[in-house]
């Protein structure tokens, strides 16, 4: 069976689609799966053994255009896929599976899909409360999946690969020294400081793990580099050396392999704390406003840290604005505590 998915755009979600593939590989397991997703997310792809080939998506998240949509699917037709899961819920996103003739195409109703779609299903939001279940739901003929109960246990959890050659190139690339554990903190998230852990909080962490015997890796993007500079102004002038703010500094292949390289990760909620479980690292993956029940870190080895028990939405913020009271509430001393006990079990 030739297979078709539609990948999600964000990091995170990509992270998550990979328990769908596993299933797919369980229950077919000569299927040959390709994953066509935005560019920044097929290095990810790479590392998951289920997928045969990644296809690029040329177009940007939230670009419709058609006639180029069209034009893909086009040429897409030579490859006689029979199945197209299409994961995310836009319109846009089925447009291509569409043209390219591909006989099943399943999905979730979303965004005015009928007749786009010719497996469709209508999503309970109650009965399938997490994204993960939602994806490998689709693996099933809807007639015999009413909740996620029916599911088979225990779902297939996100598991990237990556060879200790690899670890050992990167450490060299980046002069991180073997001489003392490389704890990574994770600073940043893509809806702002809304669900961000003050720096200032990670600043104290930081030092207390150098004065621990750490060494300390700052992981995120080019946005975030600013963020761990004001975090190395604390820490104290003598021990900079224990500290590498390698925010905007690598390309996400390289932070996966960075962070295999971590023992441990403190992160927010965000893309790197899904890549760091699916690596089965100890992590402590510290919430607010969002909610770790429709996407928590998938990892036996995770522990969760959130004080409020309410989820509220709330808009990008800026740093004038503040950060989250919830976030604020959750001390570094409640994260080193959680941490030792991670590196400790």
């Amino acid at each position: 069976m030739k297979i078709l998915v539609i990948a999600p755009s964000w990091v995170g979600d990509t992270m998550i689609s990979q328990g769908m593939y596993r299933t797919l590989k369980v229950k077919y397991p000569t299927a040959r799966i390709d994953v066509m997703a935005s560019q920044w997310c097929r290095s990810l792809l790479k590392r998951m053994p289920e997928v045969n080939k990644t296809l690029s998506m040329p177009l940007d998240h939230g670009v419709l255009a058609i006639s180029e949509r069209r034009r893909l699917g086009i040429s897409l037709r030579a490859s006689q896929y029979e199945r197209a899961y299409v994961l995310p819920n836009s319109f846009k996103s089925v447009l291509v599976p569409f043209f390219a003739n591909i006989p099943q195409r399943i999905g979730w109703r979303g965004e005015m899909r009928y007749g786009l779609l010719n497996d469709i299903r209508v999503l309970d939001k109650l009965a399938f409360p997490m994204m993960i279940q939602r994806y490998i739901t689709l693996t099933y003929d809807k007639k015999d999946i009413r909740s996620a109960a029916d599911l088979l246990q225990p779902l297939l959890w996100p598991q990237l690969q990556v060879r200790n050659e690899e670890i050992l190139e990167i450490t060299r690339l980046f002069n991180i020294t073997n001489k003392r554990p490389i704890i990574g903190l994770c600073p940043g998230a893509e809806s702002g400081l809304a669900k961000r852990w003050p720096h200032y909080y990670y600043s104290i962490l930081a030092q207390q793990l150098i004065n621990n015997g750490y060494q300390v890796a700052l992981f995120g993007s080019v946005k975030d580099y600013f963020i761990g500079e004001e975090i190395r102004l604390v820490i104290n002038k003598n021990n900079h050396y224990n500290y590498l703010n390698l925010a905007g500094q690598t390309s996400l292949e390289q932070v996966v392999v960075l962070i295999a390289a971590c023992n441990a990760i403190v992160s927010n909620d965000s893309g790197l704390m899904h890549i760091a479980a699916a690596l089965n690292k100890p992590l402590i993956a510290i919430y607010g406003p969002t909610s770790p029940n429709f996407t928590p870190p998938l990892s036996k080895k995770a522990k969760v840290i959130r004080l409020t028990t309410n989820y509220y939405k709330r808009g990008k913020d800026s740093i004038i604005q503040g950060y989250d009271q919830s976030l604020i509430n959750i001390t570094p001393e409640q994260v080193m505590i959680a941490l030792n006990q991670q590196l400790s079990s």
